[in-house]
């Protein structure tokens, strides 16, 4: 982004993007100038010779841009008004208004050690934008236009299994985690080592094929996939082979349990060939459930002379008759419910807290 006659860059390489305009903030930003307000302290970085770029108040500046090219609306006595249709004092009253500028010299490391400096106040930066400032230069750039662009066609396919926002440099922070990882590699690393790179085709290549392995595998599309370690479920799995009509039918008989409280695990479980049914946080049996099977079995347990923990009862060592207070137990499906067992009073049985730990699943 560039304006004042090519000679100011308002937009740099290591600028995040635009995340004013959201009719809050920028609407904020012509009230001040409209009040007199000071808008606190711009920073520009000088270039060159009468060329400059803006360090800090890219937000500001270019919300006044906006505004004064008819990109928003303010409320002026009550109703909506475009900056061509306020008064003309009020036009001229912004045009003519004051900023405090700053600009400072330094080598390039000066300059974004600087710019990290200044932007822990207002709305911090976050890690990604970061290191876009720190690692700015052509690779930056081209990844920017890719993952980084709201008009890019494939944020929608992507927004399925990613949860970001395209302004916040979330999309290449995520795939820049995919791509280091599978070289074994940090972020900062991996953004260091193709700082200077003037193509992205790896990184593209890379995350494209992740997002075309998981739509691949997974035919239904579900909320709690947003978010998942993709990039680590790729690394982990893509060599296995797949039936999607197979996935499909596990995951729909899987988000349709009761008992499972958390859905997020199925997808990551169905991958493993349903193995590890910790992922799924099966619904545990209830405190009352509990205490009536305990008592029960505790007092046909002491009828019979036996254990109440019926692995022990059946056992040859000094627990055969042992009798376990409630703590030492936990309450287990008879039925694992991996096999399609319940979470019902009727599928439930106390077993002191060894023996559950050996049963697992069987």
């Amino acid at each position: 982004m560039f304006r004042f006659f090519g000679k100011l860059t308002i937009q740099a390489e290591y600028q995040r993007n635009y995340i004013y305009a959201d009719g809050k903030r920028d609407v904020a930003v012509i009230d001040s100038l409209l009040k007199g307000y000071p808008l606190g302290l711009i920073y520009f970085n000088d270039v060159s010779n009468d060329k400059f770029e803006v360090l800090d108040g890219q937000q500001r500046i270019t919300s006044i841009g906006r505004f004064t090219t008819g990109k928003f609306a303010i409320q002026d006595n009550g109703r909506e008004h475009l900056f061509s249709s306020i008064s003309a004092d009020k036009q001229a009253r912004i045009m003519n208004s004051e900023i405090l500028v700053y600009h400072c010299e330094g080598s390039e490391s000066e300059i974004k050690e600087w710019f990290k400096t200044i932007n822990i106040v207002g709305i911090p930066l976050n890690e990604q934008e970061l290191l876009n400032a720190i690692y700015s230069g052509s690779f930056v750039t081209l990844c920017k236009s890719e993952f980084s662009n709201s008009t890019n066609a494939n944020i929608q396919k992507w927004s399925a299994y990613i949860k970001a926002d395209v302004k916040r440099q979330e999309y290449l922070a995520e795939a820049l985690k995919w791509v280091a990882e599978s070289k074994t590699l940090t972020v900062e690393g991996y953004m260091a080592a193709h700082r200077f790179d003037s193509s992205i085709a790896e990184i593209k290549t890379y995350f494209t094929t992740v997002i075309d392995w998981i739509s691949g595998v997974f035919r239904d599309v579900e909320k709690e996939m947003q978010g998942l370690e993709w990039g680590s479920l790729y690394e982990r799995f893509h060599t296995q082979a797949y039936d999607p009509t197979k996935v499909s039918e596990a995951v729909q008989r899987l988000c349709g349990d009761l008992y499972i409280k958390d859905r997020k695990g199925i997808f990551e479980y169905v991958l493993g060939d349903e193995k590890d049914s910790k992922l799924l946080n099966i619904r545990v049996f209830d405190e009352p459930i509990k205490q009536a099977v305990y008592k029960q079995q505790t007092a046909e347990a002491i009828t019979n002379g036996v254990s109440n923990c019926p692995y022990c009862a059946i056992g040859h060592d000094a627990s055969k008759s042992k009798i376990w207070a409630i703590k030492d137990m936990d309450a287990d499906h008879v039925a694992a419910w991996s096999k399609g067992g319940i979470t019902d009073i009727k599928n439930c049985q106390m077993l002191c807290k060894p023996h559950n730990r050996a049963k697992g699943n069987r």
